[in-house]
């Protein structure tokens, strides 16, 4: 490099140099000016100083959507939010997350407590360990239904504040809009917008129809139409109030009943799940103490009689659980979270192989099998297929099949387990097993397993040979010197464990009792439908006062005629939904033609009158007169409904408690009491035939 080289990069280097030092001033000058310190520290009081748990719901929110088994449960909860919470991607998420986080923080603890109690007990511990599975639903729906508990009770502060509003300014949108600025009740505020910008939009009744499809309960809707109407058909004065006003009132009243409903049911069912669940937690303790107390009861507790007793009573659990968890929450207004779109189910039947093997169960359409059932599921309010439908009942039927073949090789495996591994007694012992007498039982047990091994697969074997063998000391020495009494004795026992052992297989009533278990769970998706069909029976009186609240806020509203009324009812209804859905299709046909077959669709009688006064008002008297003794006699109604409700809450309480209870009752009865006192009284009459003998 020569001289003139280095003397330019000297220059430049020194000039950079230069710069980077007048920018350093000029920059640490800018920084110290009064507005920059005053956005540092704006920053400094703004940014969060401890740990968020808003930041780590989203942080748990991307996690949990990228664990798979996981991701399924989060994705529900987020349908459900999503409805309550309209466009607040940020909420949703974190309620989601929180929802999700606080059922792992249940789970994982029960999870824990399972193992610990159930450890020794493998076959017990699997099935707890699923059983808890279908828990998560019962925690994540509880949840969620505080959620939407909470915006029930806010709708009815909201429909409040509107009242004040509506006063002010005497216009739907406006009212709704000032009430909607209230950031106290965001959930209600979020919906109070949408409803605004539904009224306020160039095509109000097509938004309006888009709104009922996402709004989170029936209340909302019934305030979205009576403010579109209200807007659209102006508001009038009857018995010198507003009636925009009156119907909020009757809306109110509703709300306020579901609310007194919901808490019933809630304060009714609150234990009962958990009720049902704590038997199973309690077989191993008691187990445990029935053996310590009385080791006569050994055999059964450890044999096969035990597990099938532990068996019979997870079955009863997780049957009564399910039924307690339908029971409960038939009459909610709570959205159907299940993936309707393309489920498990779907994709599995859209399998070529699967498909042709499901469609040669399914029956054809037309048939007496195939109407009954779309009808079940229809009375059932279910939002399945019927090829989904024989998913799960094909599906079921072969897994408990397979479930029954394997429990019933484990029993067998269980009997000769313990023939190996159960200290060998002469007597029955109450208490327990002093460990000189247990080592010395089980040492017995060692004698007789050599023998067991030397014939096991002999079926022909019998006690006089084996007596000869214990004499001559060919197996083992331990009867060499013994008296012929004994060598009887120990013969015999050893003969009855030999035969235990060679017969404990697979026998072919038992392929046959597994036929028909699967036989029992192919049709147990049909009974389910049967169940909620009835339990939904009991729910008819209640729609049937919605919609008798429903012509009472539309029948006085000008321009309202039986089809918009049939309208509204559709959109309400849940029970009679199918029936009402086919009379507003078929009533441009021809309207009194259209109610008659309405009649003949329902079986109902309560409804079967408002469908009478229908057909009065489509032809005879206007809707008002034909619907007057709703107006006049509105607090008979109101009662009527509060007793209603009542009677309903009662029996389904009463159904609750009997299901609730009954794994309970199985476990004290037919774990703990019956077998005490059976194996007690034929161990006793065994050793008095025995000292008898002597």
């Amino acid at each position: 490099m020569n001289a003139d080289m280095l003397k330019y990069l000297l220059i430049g280097g020194s000039a950079l140099f230069a710069v980077i030092l007048v920018a350093f001033f000029i920059i640490n000058k800018k920084l110290s000016s009064s507005e920059v310190r005053q956005i540092k520290k704006l920053q400094v009081s703004t940014k969060e100083k401890s740990f968020s748990l808003e930041v780590l719901y989203q942080k748990l929110y991307i996690i949990y959507l990228k664990t798979p088994f996981l991701k399924r449960y989060l994705l529900k909860i987020r349908r459900r939010l999503a409805i309550l919470n309209v466009d607040d991607e940020y909420l949703t998420r974190k309620q989601a997350s929180k929802i999700l986080t606080n059922t792992i923080l249940i789970i994982i603890p029960l999870a824990i407590a399972i193992i610990v109690i159930t450890h020794k007990n493998l076959l017990l511990m699997c099935m707890l360990l699923i059983f808890e599975l279908f828990m998560v639903d019962t925690f994540i729906d509880g949840m969620v239904d505080k959620l939407d508990n909470k915006l029930l009770t806010e709708q009815i502060e909201f429909f409040s504040e509107i009242r004040h509003a509506y006063h002010e300014f005497n216009m739907v949108e406006e009212a709704i809009y000032q009430v909607a600025q209230d950031d106290e009740k965001p959930e209600m505020s979020r919906q109070a917008e949408k409803i605004y910008e539904v009224l306020i939009s160039n095509d109000p009744e097509g938004e309006l129809e888009k709104y009922y499809d996402i709004a989170p309960n029936s209340y909302l809707k019934e305030f979205a139409g009576i403010s579109y109407l209200t807007k659209e058909f102006g508001d009038r004065k009857v018995d010198n109030s507003s009636l925009y006003l009156k119907n909020l009132n009757n809306i109110t009243q509703e709300m306020q009943l579901e609310i007194l409903k919901r808490d019933k049911l809630d304060y009714t069912f609150q234990s009962l799940s958990v009720i049902a669940i704590l038997p199973m937690l309690a077989i191993e303790p008691i187990k445990n103490w029935a053996v310590s107390q009385f080791s006569f009861t050994q055999d059964f507790y450890n044999g096969k009689n035990g597990m099938i007793v532990q068996i019979l009573l997870l079955i009863v659990t997780f049957v009564c659980y399910i039924l307690t968890r339908k029971l409960k929450d038939n009459g909610s207004t709570a959205m159907n979270t299940k993936n309707t779109e393309n489920p498990w189910q779907e994709k599995l039947y859209k399998n070529p192989i699967f498909k042709k093997i499901i469609d040669l169960f399914i029956p054809r359409q037309g048939t007496k099998e195939y109407v009954r059932l779309k009808t079940k599921m229809k009375e059932a309010a279910s939002k399945d297929k019927l090829e989904w439908l024989y998913v799960n009942r094909l599906l079921l039927c072969i897994t408990i099949f397979i479930v029954s073949v394997f429990l019933f090789g484990q029993l067998h495996q269980i009997v000769i387990n313990n023939v190996y591994t159960d200290p060998t007694v002469d007597h029955n012992i109450v208490g327990q097993m002093q460990e000189k007498d247990t080592k010395d039982a089980m040492k017995l047990t060692e004698s007789d397993n050599q023998y067991i091994r030397y014939y096991r697969g002999n079926t022909t074997v019998n006690q006089e040979e084996i007596e000869e063998i214990m004499k001559k000391g060919k197996i083992n020495k331990d009867y060499i010197n013994s008296r012929d009494g004994e060598i009887e004795t120990a013969a015999a026992r050893v003969l009855g464990k030999i035969k235990t052992v060679n017969t404990e297989k697979m026998q072919w009533f038992e392929i046959l009792l597994a036929m028909v278990f699967a036989v029992v769970a192919y049709n147990a998706p049909v009974w389910m439908l049967i169940f909620q069909a009835k339990m939904r029976q009991l729910e008819m009186e209640d729609e049937v006062m919605q919609f008798n609240t429903i012509i009472l806020m539309l029948m006085k509203i000008e321009r309202v005629n039986v089809e918009i009324i049939l309208e509204w009812l559709e959109r309400y209804a849940n029970i009679f939904k199918e029936p009402i859905s086919k009379c507003v299709n078929n009533y441009e046909s021809g309207p009194w033609e259209a109610l008659e077959q309405l009649k003949e669709d329902v079986t109902f009688q309560p409804l079967i009158r408002i469908v009478e006064s229908l057909q009065a008002a489509v032809e005879k008297i206007p809707i008002a007169d034909a619907f007057d003794e709703l107006d006049t006699e509105r607090d008979y109604y109101q009662e009527k409904r509060k007793e209603s409700n009542e009677r309903l809450i009662s029996r389904k309480g009463r159904i609750g408690k009997l299901i609730g209870f009954a794994p309970m009752v199985i476990l004290f009865v037919g774990y703990l009491i019956v077998p005490l006192v059976f194996v007690g009284l034929t161990s006793m009459t065994e050793s008095l035939n025995s000292m008898s003998t002597m």
